[in-house]
Formats: C-alpha cells, sequence, structure tokens
C-alpha cells in the first residue's frame, strides 16, 4: 500500500465540491501532484480557488475535464495515479423532475465509469470514495431496528427507493455498486467514507451543500413559526476531508468509515445561530409537533409517509471505528456552524432578514 510519501500522482474527482476542495488542499499542502477533475474546464470559476491554493502549496494542481455519465472520461487523469478519491456526485435533493436520470443514474454509472478506468489502469491500488452516512439508514425510524440504538459501519439503507428518498437511494445504491466492482477484482482496495451533514468553512463561495440548504432556510424566514422534530448526524468538513486524508494513506484503513462529530436537531442548530448572531434573523424558536406536519407536511413539500418515518425520532450514530482505526478527533460542530453561517452572510448567499 502507497504511503503519504509516495511520488505518484493522486487523483481527485469532482474536485471544485465542497468537500472535495478541501481534500485536494490537504494534498497539496502535503505536496502532492493531485490530478483533479473538474466537468468543464471552460468554467474557470469553479476551480480558480484550487489553482490559488496551488499556487501557494509545495504540491502540483494538474486539470482534466470528465463527466460521470460518459465512459473512459476518467482514463487520462487516472494515469499513473496510485490513490483515486472519487468524490464527484450529483447533489441534487429538491427540485428535481426525474430522480432517476436526475440523481440516481449519475451517481451509480459516475461510480461504475470511475471505477471502471480504475479496473484499467494499472498503477490504482485504493480507491476512497466519499458515500453518505445516508447509505447506513433510510429513515429515522430505522434507528429502531438496530440493537444499541445507534448506526454503525454494519447498517445498510434498505427502505430507500427511487420514489421514496431517492437521493439517500442513490448514495447506497452507488456505494454497492462500488463494493461490487471492488469484490470483483483483487489490485486495488476500495475504503468508503461516509459523512453526516457537513458544515464549515467552505473553500468557494460556488459551494452546493445540504448544510447550505439548512442555513439558508434558517436565514430566509421559512422556519420563523419553528422547525420539524428531526435530528441529524453533524460533523466539520475539515475532518471529513482529513478522515479521506487518512483513509487513503494508512496501510491499515479498510471497509466503511462513519464519520460524525455528534447528533443534532434542528432546533438546536438554530439556537447556536441566535446565540452567535442575535435576533438579525428569523432563527427558529421552536419545534413544531409531528401532528402538525401529518396535517400540513403534504402542503411544505413533506409527504405524510416521510413525515411518519423521520418526525420525532432521535438518531444516533457510532463513529468509534474512525476513532480507533483512523485517529479521528472530531472539532465541537457548533463552531462550524457558526463560521459556515458567517461565511454566507459575507459572501452575500444569506442576506439579512427583513421581515
Amino acid at each position: 500500500m502507497t504511503t503519504s510519501e509516495s511520488q505518484s500522482p493522486v487523483l481527485v474527482t469532482g474536485a471544485s465540491g465542497y468537500i472535495a476542495s478541501w481534500v485536494i488542499e490537504k494534498l497539496l499542502k502535503l505536496g502532492h501532484t493531485v490530478h483533479a477533475t473538474v466537468r468543464n474546464l471552460n468554467k474557470t470559476s469553479s476551480y480558480q480557488h484550487l489553482q490559488k491554493i496551488a499556487a501557494a502549496s509545495p504540491g502540483e494542481l494538474k486539470l482534466f475535464q470528465a463527466n460521470l455519465l460518459e465512459a473512459s472520461s476518467f482514463d487520462e487523469a487516472m494515469q499513473g495515479c496510485e490513490i483515486v478519491f472519487h468524490m464527484a456526485s450529483p447533489f441534487v435533493v429538491t427540485n428535481y423532475k426525474d430522480a432517476v436520470k436526475d440523481i440516481i443514474e449519475p451517481a451509480v454509472f459516475g461510480t461504475e465509469n470511475v471505477l471502471a478506468s480504475a479496473n484499467k489502469t494499472e498503477s490504482v491500488k485504493r480507491v476512497v470514495l466519499t458515500s453518505s452516512i445516508a447509505a447506513t439508514y433510510g429513515d429515522a425510524i430505522d434507528i429502531k431496528q438496530t440493537e444499541n440504538n445507534c448506526f454503525d459501519e454494519s447498517h445498510w439503507n434498505t427502505t430507500s427507493s427511487e420514489s421514496h428518498q431517492s437521493y439517500p437511494y442513490s448514495k447506497v445504491a452507488a456505494e454497492r455498486k462500488a463494493w461490487q466492482m471492488a469484490e470483483a477484482q483483487n489490485r486495488w482496495e476500495l475504503v468508503c467514507i461516509n459523512p453526516a451533514l457537513v458544515f464549515g468553512k467552505s473553500l468557494t463561495p460556488n459551494t452546493q451543500s445540504g448544510s447550505v440548504e439548512v442555513l439558508q432556510q434558517f436565514a430566509n424566514g421559512m422556519t420563523l413559526l419553528g422547525v420539524p422534530p428531526m435530528w441529524n448526524g453533524v460533523v466539520d468538513v475539515q475532518d471529513v476531508a482529513e478522515a479521506h486524508i487518512r483513509a487513503a494513506f494508512n496501510p491499515d484503513a479498510h471497509g466503511r468509515y462513519i464519520i460524525c462529530a455528534e447528533t443534532m436537531s434542528l432546533l438546536e442548530m438554530g439556537k447556536i445561530l441566535r446565540e452567535a448572531f442575535g435576533s438579525k434573523f428569523p432563527f427558529p424558536r421552536n419545534q413544531l409537533p409531528k401532528a402538525a406536519f401529518k396535517l400540513f407536511g403534504p402542503f411544505a413539500g413533506f409527504s405524510r409517509e416521510f413525515v411518519e418515518k423521520n418526525m420525532g425520532i432521535p438518531i444516533y450514530f457510532n463513529a468509534q471505528k474512525s476513532k480507533d482505526e483512523l485517529g479521528m478527533e472530531y472539532r465541537p460542530v457548533k463552531e462550524s456552524l457558526v463560521e459556515h453561517f458567517q461565511q454566507l452572510l459575507d459572501d452575500g448567499v444569506v442576506k439579512k432578514y427583513i421581515p
């Protein structure tokens, strides 16, 4: 297995992404040559932050154009690489027209295409796949089927489908495809990183993520009357990036790793932000009862099935494997939340609320 001192280049797909940008920053500071793929090399605004980081780092950045849905698209970028970080994946949770075409197929076929390139590239020794905590469960109610009221790496999302929880389904379908392809060969190893909901500073104002959507809703008054009784595993983006690096270069890293600092309710997030930013924003002060969403949820985009299976049920995650095997020490997400919201404010992504 390669080590962090290896002179071989490493590949990062989806280089302009929220987590991927931090992974590249860490790799460049370690002195690696990074082959980075983006969807469109002509869209320089999506990756110019990486070029600035590279200019101030001992490592070297080489950019390539690649498309998840195009066979052999990653062949050129992968040449000579021992480590492949497959981080490119569609991020569409809402406002999609066709779940299969917009979310599921790009995630699964993209993983298949990247790993097909790994099968053809003799230099590849390890693939680190960015999966998701959503690959371990589909609905909050699934927690009731666990032995210790806690999800861990042994759990798989078996309750999502193309029509129910499409985005989580895309994550588990893509990860299962990756394990299927990894087990069909014996040259390269697969390690999967399964992060919780990610908060923390972005290296670019162009970032799209689930956490940005949550913070925007807190800021625009959508949650002024109250938030659903829902909980999320949460983690800082730099911890997630660090987990990727350790999974890549620790010879003993294996299997899946839940990357999660703690569980936090939407109401707790709102309270943290209100303490930091005061009354300038309509941060939620109340948690609305599940019964209210059963009645009015369909008008707000929540199906009755989703409300029944996801509201009023706290969820918890066991990240001990990441601590024991990767040496992870997690930053308090309270700090990450405040930093992230301040950055969105500075970048103009959220604006001061005017009722």
